[in-house]
């Protein structure tokens, strides 16, 4: 009788998004389809969709892109357009900060991988970012969450940190 009873429980349970779409603006405009990875890191897919969700990442910019390597965002609490730029990148959400779910997924090209305060593994939150390139040297290191499953060509175009415009996610949904 238990173990029915826990199975209705799972199956009333909601299902994870499966991805989210980020409708980007500012200097470079274009969609961006990212596919979470629920088997990979469950409890860091819940808390993006949860943010996408509730809105938290609508008018967060790109705050930190380097060429060759990445472009990150997702700084809810500092990063939003039209706010002190200066502190962008330094916060996150009232959420508490994740353990670590690292795995044997590389990060290559159009991985999606969360970013994490200083070089505590226990302190990812809100902020992720998307690889331009492989970056071996982050496996088994960072948390990979998705992956980028169309519009990489409008990630190509965000500007470094510092030499172009401020590049927004003014729209990020959830896809189910």
């Amino acid at each position: 009788m238990r173990s029915l009873a826990l199975v209705g429980v799972l199956l009333a349970s909601p299902a994870l998004a499966t991805g989210i779409e980020i409708e980007l603006g500012g200097g470079v405009t274009g969609t961006v389809a990212i596919e979470l990875f629920e088997d990979v890191a469950p409890n860091h897919v819940e808390r993006i969709a949860a943010l996408a969700e509730s809105g938290a990442y609508d008018d967060v910019v790109f705050h930190r892109v380097i060429d060759g390597f990445m472009a990150q965002t997702g700084d809810v609490q500092f990063g939003k357009m039209g706010g002190d730029m200066a502190r962008a990148g330094y916060g996150g959400s009232d959420l508490p900060d994740l353990e670590q779910e690292f795995s044997d997924r590389p990060f290559e090209r159009g991985v999606v991988g969360m970013a994490r305060s200083g070089n505590s593994v226990d302190s990812a939150n809100s902020q992720f970012f998307i690889m331009f390139q492989p970056a071996p040297h982050l496996n088994g290191d960072y948390t990979v969450v998705g992956e980028v499953t169309s519009g990489m060509e409008a990630i190509d175009q965000i500007p470094v940190t510092g030499q172009g415009d401020t590049v927004v996610m003014q729209d990020v949904t959830v896809i189910e």
